[in-house]
């Protein structure tokens, strides 16, 4: 009988796993659902798959997503910003192996509850680190890293005039986000050293964009510059189509300083959202299976800014970008 016993556990225990997976748990963060916050996302999740971390297997993934679409006024955007810590609060609950946080917002607001419960926290799609929270461009501080999206608007203003050398006064139309502003400020600045005019105009995430478009018209504006700026998103990319639309009525040119958005412009230059979301899902990798520190991984940054266009504008325009640009240059898709 005994005998028998023994063979019986020795049964049992060679019908068991060789060991067992490990079930990674993730909750994500983002205000608005938007389809660059998509791409990001998309980017994220493609990057643990190839490293073994595949949702449904061995990876549950919570994911918090806060509406916040509308021109909001100052008490609703504290009313945001209280959506934003009591979710940040919830996902403390969820006790999460990580964090990832989508966008500025979702960043900034939550970032002190989260890492201090000690969760390894990681961003995407937050332009400028310092203004959510870091502690400069490139160190994120304890607990936390991820990967930015901010572009130098000397940069791509120099690639605008080569594609558009007659180019005098570039309008921008933006509206109240933080990276926006930022970025349209900045330009001023900098599009001045290379001779270049910038009249912008803030308009509320609620507002048509066709007012706005016809005063800088009035102004004397040769082209259009598209900043990085949600407002471009939302409603379907309702303001962006009407932009568009606009610019080709008048026969002027828009050049879109981000990689997503509607067709219509002859250039859409910056980093692609999908890659900042892959360089984030490398990093939360080195978190997850190699135990690396938050702190110790520095911000990520696409490398080479993407240049896309779309050649049916150049046609509807009668424009010629120089080859040297083109050849740099993919197709521009709605999906990018």
């Amino acid at each position: 009988m005994k005998r028998i016993m023994v063979m019986l556990i020795c049964v049992f225990v060679l019908a068991q796993p060789a060991y067992t997976q490990k079930l990674y748990r993730i909750s994500v963060l983002q205000v608005s659902k938007i389809q660059v916050f998509e791409n990001a996302y998309d980017g994220f999740m493609e990057t643990l798959k190839t490293q073994g971390i595949v949702e449904g297997d061995n990876l549950v993934v919570s994911r918090h997503i806060i509406d916040a679409d509308l021109d909001a006024n100052i008490w609703e955007k504290v009313g945001i910003l209280f959506k934003i810590k009591k979710a940040a609060g919830r996902i403390v609950d969820e006790h999460p192996d990580l964090v990832l946080t989508i966008g500025t917002p979702a960043t900034k607001y939550s970032r002190d509850k989260i890492i201090k419960a000690g969760i390894p926290m990681v961003f995407t799609s937050v332009a400028n680190p310092v203004a959510a929270g870091c502690v400069s461009m490139t160190q994120a501080g304890p607990g936390c890293t991820g990967a930015t999206i901010y572009i130098d608007p000397y940069d791509v203003i120099k690639i605008a005039r080569l594609a558009l050398p007659k180019m005098r006064t570039m309008g921008i139309i933006h509206c109240d986000d933080d990276n926006a502003v930022a970025f349209a400020e900045e330009a001023k600045g900098k599009a001045a050293k290379q001779g270049i005019r910038v009249v912008s105009k803030q308009v509320g995430k609620s507002d048509k964009i066709g007012p706005a478009a016809m005063e800088l018209i009035k102004q004397g504006v040769d082209m259009f510059g598209i900043p990085p700026d949600t407002y471009y998103a939302l409603r379907d990319n309702e303001p962006s189509k009407e932009l568009l639309a606009i610019t080709h009525e008048n026969h002027i040119p828009a050049i879109a300083f981000m990689t997503s958005g509607s067709k219509g412009c002859i250039l859409y230059i910056g980093p692609s959202l999908r890659t900042n979301g892959e360089i984030s899902g490398q990093q939360a990798v080195k978190i997850l299976k190699q135990g690396v520190r938050p702190e110790e991984i520095p911000i990520g940054r696409q490398e080479n800014l993407s240049i896309l266009t779309d050649t049916d504008a150049l046609k509807d325009l009668g424009i010629d970008v120089p080859l040297e640009i083109l050849q740099l240059a993919k197709p521009f898709t709605e999906s990018s």
